[in-house]
């Protein structure tokens, strides 16, 4: 299976459980502003960090479901970057099946053209980097908001969630191959 098919694979499994959820619960993140869904995403990073550090882990989620959480909760706050605002709270499954194939679409593309330049060297990382590197990009978020959305020659908000997407597709693709642990 080559990348490609690796990162369709793994969006399939986060598809599913975002399409399911909705089915079940409705569009009721529609009402998440962009920092807490920067929030919600570095609990579950934070989640799978201290299950690094420690070997322990108490509930039942595993790094899996966390990393298809964080990927999910990145297609939200893409979703909520272009959309809030605009009154609708609840969205009918197909639309937001659209909007989620849409950014996902953004989200791959992004990853081949980094893959090119970069040589796929996530491929040699370690989990506990991806880990940070959500952790980071989060942050980031969280000083362009304080920022009032203001960057003087960084890149924004929506770039930044696309790159945690991508990250816990890596993640969840080297848990596939056996290479992290899950």
């Amino acid at each position: 299976m080559n990348t490609n098919e690796q990162y369709d694979k793994a969006v399939d499994s986060c598809r599913e459980v975002f399409l399911k959820k909705t089915k079940d619960y409705g569009t009721s993140w529609r009402v998440y502003r962009t920092i807490s869904v920067a929030d919600q995403i570095y609990i579950k990073a934070k989640r799978i960090r201290t299950i690094q550090e420690t070997g322990v882990q108490k509930i039942g989620d595993d790094v899996i479901s966390e990393f298809k959480g964080i990927l999910n909760y990145g297609i939200i706050g893409l979703i909520q970057l272009d959309n809030a605002g605009d009154g609708q709270e609840e969205l009918p499954v197909a639309a937001v099946e659209k909007l989620y194939n849409e950014k996902i679409g953004m989200a791959k593309k992004l990853m081949q053209d980094k893959n090119h330049d970069y040589g796929e060297a996530w491929r040699e990382m370690s989990q506990e980097s991806f880990v940070d590197l959500i952790l980071a990009k989060i942050l980031r978020i969280k000083q362009i908001l304080a920022n009032e959305g203001k960057t003087l020659i960084s890149e924004g908000i929506d770039a930044n969630f696309y790159d945690i997407i991508n990250y816990a597709v890596f993640g969840l693709i080297l848990i596939e191959e056996e290479v992290h642990p899950g």
